[in-house]
């Protein structure tokens, strides 16, 4: 059950409308790391956790709290908008030059769309899509999927930092950061904890029988580049993180193996192809003949 309680985590006041910033910001509400993203991919693995107890309930707190993030960027994309110009009426103004690259770096669709409220779509208005959402079933790949989404997120929180002047907008992105740092933080010790407590282990999927894999390719790193610096790095040699092999380096890649020939798919799909249409066209006659589906 969801309870909402009509009152924000934090300020999201801004000092003055900014309709150019408030584009911005639709980064990191709708965009693949943005705050729409997280609440939806922590719910989902929390409804998706196999396990009761003590990781099912930090994803429900995490995706709560990031429902609410949600809410203040909203919050604050309108109130950006609240008296921000909302077009340009005189034509002398309308070939200025330096004018048109501001209202050009404005988000139409706010205001037709939206009558001056934000939307759940990316700095460039594209739709916020279900794809940017990992939700597996197991723990330790969403739980390391989740601290690239808070380290990507705190990215990109950190550069429109850097993009206003704007106390207000800085101050609440401010603690946006600070909570991203927590995650991020959160995410690695549940990581690392899984692994200690025997739930979890590398390679993820750690109960996949690794006699069924080609061992003696598991821990080579096969050089396909024609640098050679990354010969010098732990990876290439030494023992792997999870602790099952030593890592090894092959300079070149070793020959490969014949390419198969081209498919011939059936006839009825109509691609172009190595046999003669008339023989083309009675196989997929014969087929739907025979009802071959």
């Amino acid at each position: 059950m969801f309870f909402h309680r009509q009152e924000l985590q934090f300020s999201a006041t801004p000092e003055k409308p900014d309709a150019v910033y408030a584009r911005k910001l639709q980064e990191v509400l709708g965009g693949q790391y943005g705050e729409i993203t997280v609440a939806m991919q922590y719910g989902f693995q929390s409804w998706n956790a196999h396990l009761p107890g003590k990781y099912r309930d930090l994803l429900y707190g995490i995706g709560a709290e990031e429902f609410g993030h949600v809410e203040m960027l909203a919050t604050m994309i309108a109130q950006l908008l609240e008296k921000a110009p909302i077009g340009v009426v005189e034509g002398a103004v309308q070939d200025d030059p330096t004018v048109a690259a501001i209202v050009g770096g404005t988000d139409p669709q706010h205001a037709i769309v939206a009558g001056a409220g934000a939307r759940p779509v990316d700095s460039n208005g594209n739709p916020w899509s279900a794809g940017y959402v990992t939700a597996s079933g197991n723990l330790l790949a969403d739980f390391t999927a989740n601290a690239n989404a808070e380290m990507q997120g705190r990215i990109q929180v950190a550069r429109l930092y850097h993009m206003t002047d704007d106390h207000g907008v800085r101050d609440m992105l401010a603690f946006l950061l600070a909570r991203d740092t927590m995650h991020q933080n959160q995410w690695i010790a549940a990581a690392r904890e899984l692994q200690e407590e025997g739930l979890e282990g590398l390679p993820t999927p750690s109960n996949f029988p690794l006699a069924k894999e080609h061992r003696e390719v598991s821990y080579q790193y096969i050089n396909f580049s024609d640098g050679t610096q990354a010969e010098q790095g732990s990876w290439a040699s030494g023992p792997t993180p999870d602790g099952k092999g030593e890592f090894s380096y092959v300079p070149e890649p070793p020959a490969g193996v014949p390419a198969p020939p081209p498919t011939t798919p059936d006839a009825r799909l109509y691609g172009t192809t190595a046999t003669p249409n008339p023989i083309e066209k009675v196989a997929g006659t014969v087929q739907d003949a025979f009802h071959q589906e």
